[in-house]
């Protein structure tokens, strides 16, 4: 299976409201079928799309990235938030094993020389979601620490309304790991292949909930199944397949 990328925004202005609020100003664009417009990713049967017409408060303020980190290389955490360790159906079936592997996989990018450009991706969800802005499953999983940059985001594709493909050179190599595997993952994974970026996905690192099968009699589809049919398509599309056991390596120079 072919999987489309996503073609990044063309932000015409960016303005800072105040310190902790921004609002930008993002031209349309043709996008494809995936994570186009944002699907909830805080439970298994529900879809709504946002609108991006208002900006948020208490957002991250606009990213500065600093000079003595390795822009080449990135770990792209998306939408590592509570929510997803909450109790299913709100979290995902596997929250306790992919959060010992993405502490795992930090741990080693924070060891690494030089450091690569670590990149916290926090969803901004829908008023009433689990993921609402201040919302206690809002919050990040992990603190950032000095030099990691978070983006806030209302897509499933974390480079579309944000700076992220400003912020990521088209020649770096990005390391994904994070939620959900069917809606972030997927979409982001698309739009970094499109832009021409060397993309790695870790295996065990990623997540996503059960699907009830609305349209064929309302069976479900385990979570498993759904993680491996999406790593089977995004490595069809040009994403690289990594596991864990290799971590310790993917952050040195190779």
């Amino acid at each position: 299976m072919q999987v489309e990328a996503y073609p990044s925004p063309c932000i015409k202005n960016y303005t800072m409201a105040s310190p902790t609020s921004i609002s930008t100003s993002v031209s349309s664009t043709t996008t494809a079928s995936i994570g186009t417009s944002r699907t909830s990713s805080t439970s298994p049967s529900s879809t709504a799309t946002s609108s991006s017409s208002s900006p948020r408060s208490n957002l991250a303020p606009m990213p500065v990235v600093d000079p003595s980190v390795d822009v080449h290389r990135v770990l792209l955490l998306l939408d590592v938030q509570k929510a997803m360790l909450d109790p299913p159906p709100i979290g995902v079936p596997a929250s306790k094993s992919v959060h010992a592997n993405l502490d795992k996989i930090l741990a080693h990018a924070r060891a690494a020389l030089p450091v690569p450009l670590i990149i916290h991706v926090r969803n901004n969800g829908d008023s009433g979601d689990p993921d609402e802005p201040l919302a206690s499953g809002w919050e990040l999983i992990f603190p950032p620490s000095n030099h990691e940059i978070v983006i806030d985001k209302r897509k499933n594709n974390a480079f579309a309304g944000t700076r992220l493909a400003e912020i990521i050179p088209s020649a770096a190599e990005i390391v994904v790991a994070g939620f959900q595997t069917d809606y972030s993952i997927r979409a982001t994974c698309s739009a970094a292949l499109g832009r021409g970026n060397e993309v790695l996905l870790i295996k065990e690192a990623h997540a996503t909930h059960d699907r009830i099968e609305v349209l064929h009699g309302g069976g479900i589809t385990a979570a498993y199944r759904i993680e491996a049919e999406i790593e089977a398509e995004l490595e069809e599309a040009g994403v690289h397949l990594l596991d864990m056991k290799d971590v310790p390596g993917i952050f040195e120079n190779r």
